[in-house]
């Protein structure tokens, strides 16, 4: 079902066009063709996870219960995985498991990025090692039941990255209503005080105060016209936008697999062994 459109009070100019927003920069033509291909190329060799939330091990957190992703995933650089609780400074120790590199047609295209948000970001904005070293892929979509039945889960809700420094978005795909939005007194998060489509193909670069701390964002919806739809190696998933998310995570803060403490070596293992059979590198971090 199409999720409605946002009560009026939200509404904003929507830009199609690259703009300016200090701290904000979208550019919808920057992935070329070609780049594209090579990107769509190499995906079709991933083989992306379904992550729970929690610890299959550990007692879960007052109230929550166990749950899958809305989505599968998949890391590069280092994988944060779901059950370790991401990175959320100070609680970095065994947060990020050193992960596959980025493959040369991202790698080319990070570099350019980079040189963007240098420009556009300086003083206690742009961490003195900053680089995007860690990248989470994730697929948007409608999960197929075993009826056949398709039910969209193609959102993220509100959060923010606590990752130091700019982040950069390359979107894929269909269309997707990207929102900053912030808190009233009451702790409800829909003040919307930015929001933009982002593209096919298109880069999007936010930092700063305003944009790291103050705001959460979330993807509000997927579109669906542009008839978009990726061969994806997921069973009972149809992907139609495929988004990199690229950050930084201090270099001293990613460890290899075989470095992980005990309880956080126990919960990820299966997920590891279940990479490792398609992934040389995985493989390799299990030897």
């Amino acid at each position: 079902m199409r999720s409605k459109p946002p009560p009026r009070r939200t509404q904003l100019q929507l830009r199609a066009k690259p703009h300016r927003v200090m701290g904000l920069h979208y550019d919808a033509g920057f992935l070329s063709r070609t780049d594209r291909a090579e990107i769509l190329s190499w995906l079709g060799t991933l083989h992306p996870l379904w992550e729970n939330r929690f610890s299959d091990f550990r007692p879960l957190p007052e109230g929550e219960t166990q749950r899958r992703l809305l989505r599968p995933v998949y890391w590069l650089g280092n994988w944060q995985f779901a059950c370790l609780d991401y990175y959320r400074p100070p609680h970095v120790k065994d947060r990020c498991v050193a992960a596959e590199p980025f493959p040369p047609v991202l790698a080319k295209l990070v570099k350019l990025m980079e040189q963007r948000a240098r420009r556009m970001f300086q003083g206690e904005e742009m961490p003195a090692k900053w680089h995007l070293n860690t990248c989470l892929v994730n697929f948007y979509g409608s999960n197929i039941d075993e009826s056949g039945k398709s039910i969209d889960t193609a959102r993220v809700g509100e959060h923010k990255d606590f990752e130091p420094g700019p982040v950069a978005s390359l979107s894929l795909g269909e269309r997707a209503m990207f929102q900053f939005v912030t808190s009233s007194a009451r702790g409800e998060r829909d003040g919307v005080v930015e929001q933009q489509w982002l593209d096919d193909g298109s880069l999007q670069i936010f930092g700063g105060e305003k944009w790291k701390n103050r705001t959460f964002h979330r993807v509000q919806r997927v579109d669906t016209r542009g008839g978009h739809r990726f061969e994806i190696n997921v069973a009972g998933f149809e992907t139609r936008r495929i988004n990199f998310t690229f950050r930084y995570v201090p270099d001293e803060h990613v460890i290899p697999f075989k470095d992980l403490g005990p309880e956080a070596k126990r919960d990820v293992e299966g997920y590891v062994r279940t990479l490792a059979e398609h992934s040389k590198f995985f493989a390799n971090a299990l030897s």
